[in-house]
């Protein structure tokens, strides 16, 4: 299996099973790639905070999935050791926000990754930075090379 092949799969695999992001967040799975990932989200009135823009809440949320995919991309379980968020503008009714995430660095069993939201005008709405650390485990069943 090529790193591409196992990557495409994990993302099928835990968008599969991943009940936060497709059916309470709207989230959509455009791509995942080794240590990356692209996700999106079309901004609803559910989102909507008491100013009527997007929720804080939400816009992390997406981002924080998209980190999940792109550091579970080589099929070894990792989890959120640690991330950030900066919201640069507002996210409105109708927005389609996009997530793209790449990793910078992966190191033993930590790796920081950053993603990038953008509005469909190509705006960014948000800069996420998280580092993640690998746990015992596989998203699907592989046979692991020594």
């Amino acid at each position: 299996m090529t790193p591409q092949e196992r990557a495409a799969k994990v993302g099928e695999s835990m968008f599969a099973v991943d009940v936060a992001a497709r059916e309470t967040m709207g989230i959509e799975l455009v791509s995942v790639g080794p240590g990356r990932a692209v996700l999106r989200m079309a901004v609803k009135t559910l989102h909507l905070n008491g100013h009527q823009i997007c929720h804080g809440g939400f816009i992390f949320t997406l981002a924080d999935t998209t980190f999940a995919y792109a550091c579970n991309s080589y099929n070894k379980n990792a989890v959120a050791a640690g991330c950030s968020i900066e919201f640069l503008k507002p996210g409105h009714d109708g927005d389609v926000l996009t997530c793209e995430g790449q990793e910078q660095v992966l190191q033993g069993r930590h790796g920081i990754y950053d993603m990038r939201v953008t509005n469909q005008k190509g705006e960014v709405i948000a800069m996420f930075r998280g580092k993640s650390a690998v746990i015992p485990g596989q998203v699907f069943p592989e046979e692991v090379q020594a």
